[in-house]
């Protein structure tokens, strides 16, 4: 009997003439209206700060550019200004000065020049 039992329930298991399984078909997946529209805000808060970002940036080169022009007009301007200290420091020599003096008639009389000295 006990053979019986195992002989039935091979049978039940082994079924010849069923088909194969088929898969089943996926149902499609379709975004709501509610996900379509925070997809859509989503995309466009991504695009408006990428323009954001790239607007600031093309700022800053354009304020950098400026910043060195004003650099370079400052280094220029502090080189001509020393040009001209030492230009002064050399025009007004004791002795071109006195130099300059005679040329024009100028003399030096003793009885006319004050000392003055500062403190």
């Amino acid at each position: 009997m006990g053979n019986l039992a195992y002989k039935v329930r091979q049978t039940e298991n082994y079924q010849p003439n069923q088909s194969p399984k088929t898969q089943p078909t996926r149902k499609k997946f379709r975004f709501s209206l509610g996900e379509k529209v925070l997809g859509i805000i989503f995309f466009a808060a991504v695009i408006f700060c990428a323009i954001h970002i790239i607007s600031n940036q093309v700022s800053i080169y354009h304020t950098n550019i400026e910043i060195q022009k004003i650099e370079a007009s400052i280094n220029q301007q502090t080189k001509t200004n020393s040009d001209l200290y030492v230009q002064v420091q050399e025009l007004s020599e004791y002795e071109r000065l006195w130099e300059k003096a005679r040329e024009l008639g100028l003399d030096l009389k003793e009885n006319n020049v004050k000392v003055v000295q500062g403190n």
